[in-house]
């Protein structure tokens, strides 16, 4: 399934979708190499640890985004490891805006029904990335647009949701907990919400340095996921800077 994805996608991604942040690290970094030639030798030390201050945060996130998107096996699925009752199932596939799993959810699951979801709302989700990743890779036109509290599914007629990296999009804490109650009415009893996302925690912090704060709390999380009614069911580190929740229903046994 992994061919589906070319060599060093994520990263490249990760350059196109935020171009102007690496366009201001590079004039930065112009500035200081030519102020070099202009100052003291005193000055000229700052300026050396200026650019390894600037420089060493930008090549470990870029690092650590190559080994979580494009080397750890992440897009494989393989950590996709549930048991269903039938192969013929009904699956939501919901994005923010930018759909890089549909296909391969598809591949996993050949005999089921998958439904693609976007929720994305240009006036609530305002992120300059993912507009420019609608951009580069328009939905499907299978793609269903909805909004985050109303879910055009029955009440029970879902088996499996996943939301990989998308969730967090939605910033709103109200906004985010209406939508989860929405997940909640649509997954049938014995379903199950698979939720992929990086968490504001340590890890994270060390390897995108500010830009965890994009992500959000663990504590947020299970809160939201207990308002909701949901019950966590499982925890596993996909690696050590993505985790996945599998969410029951309140009162489900897992």
């Amino acid at each position: 399934m992994e061919a589906l994805r070319k060599p060093f996608q994520g990263v490249k991604n990760i350059v196109r979708f935020n171009w102007h942040f690496y366009i201001i690290v590079i004039v930065v970094l112009l500035v200081i190499c030519v102020s070099y030639f202009f100052v003291s030798d005193f000055f000229k030390t700052i300026l050396i640890i200026s650019i390894a201050v600037i420089l060493l945060p930008v090549i470990v996130s870029l690092g650590v985004s190559y080994y979580v998107y494009d080397a750890s096996g992440l897009y494989s699925l393989k950590w996709i490891n549930i048991e269903i009752k039938s192969d013929r199932i009904r699956i939501l596939n919901i994005n923010a805006g930018f759909d890089e799993t549909s296909e391969l959810l598809t591949r996993k699951f050949p005999h089921s029904e998958v439904n693609i979801v976007d929720f994305y709302d240009e006036k609530k989700h305002t992120e300059i990335s993912i507009k420019r990743a609608r951009k580069l890779y328009p939905n499907s036109s299978e793609t269903i647009s909805v909004a985050t509290n109303d879910l055009p599914f029955e009440n029970s007629s879902i088996d499996l949701i996943f939301l990989i990296f998308s969730a967090h999009e939605i910033r709103n804490n109200h906004e985010r907990m209406l939508f989860f109650k929405e997940l909640n009415r649509v997954l049938k009893q014995d379903g199950f919400v698979i939720i992929t996302e990086h968490i504001r925690d340590i890890h994270n912090f060390f390897a995108y340095n500010i830009g965890f704060f994009h992500f959000i709390p663990l504590k947020i999380w299970l809160q939201t996921f207990n308002d909701s009614n949901f019950t966590v069911a499982e925890t596993l580190k996909v690696n050590p800077f993505v985790t996945t929740y599998y969410l029951t229903k309140h009162g489900t046994s897992s």
